[in-house]
């Protein structure tokens, strides 16, 4: 396992052969060529947070997707496998909330493999979603196939507070 002290991750522009590099490095969470079809398709438009080493090797990307101007989607995280636990995908999940939070959203979901599926990789990506503040909303056995349960998973972003209205007329 690396440490990620020597890793920079910042917003830049979409950078697809990166994603795909990533996704490549993790067949067992990545192994339907379709679906990494579509991430690398999705990495050429969507907002793209990007983990880099300090000799510019990508070890981590997370993509966003905007929905609505309060909510928004991780819509792909990937860290390589040799910085797991290391810290990347904390930092890619600040790097990303920290823009969010700036545009107005305040409502950030991912979707995820399902607990009623065993695969022990994907336990292991719930418990960090869970880690990270998100919690389970639903789990829904078709969305992507009858084997591949969906779970969704939705975490607040702190906003600053309103500003106070200024009150112009007693209340009655």
């Amino acid at each position: 396992m690396q440490t990620a002290q020597s890793i920079r991750v910042r917003s830049e522009s979409p950078n697809p052969p990166a994603a795909e590099q990533l996704l490549r490095a993790l067949p067992a969470w990545f192994g339907i060529e379709s679906a990494v079809q579509e991430y690398v398709a999705a990495a050429s438009r969507l907002p793209t947070y990007l983990a880099r080493t300090a000799s510019g090797e990508p070890v981590g990307v997370l993509l966003t997707e905007q929905h609505f101007p309060a909510a928004a989607e991780v819509h792909l995280m990937a860290v390589t496998p040799a910085y797991h636990r290391a810290g990347v995908g904390r930092a890619l999940l600040a790097a990303a909330e920290a823009d969010l939070i700036a545009t107005g959203v305040t409502v950030l979901h991912v979707k995820t493999l399902g607990p009623s599926h065993p695969d022990p990789g994907y336990a292991s990506t719930r418990l960090f979603y869970e880690a990270c503040g998100f919690q389970p909303l639903e789990e829904i056995p078709g969305l992507w196939s009858i084997d591949n349960p969906c779970l969704i998973m939705v975490r607040h972003l702190q906003t600053p507070p309103p500003r106070p209205v200024p009150v112009t007329a007693p209340f009655v």
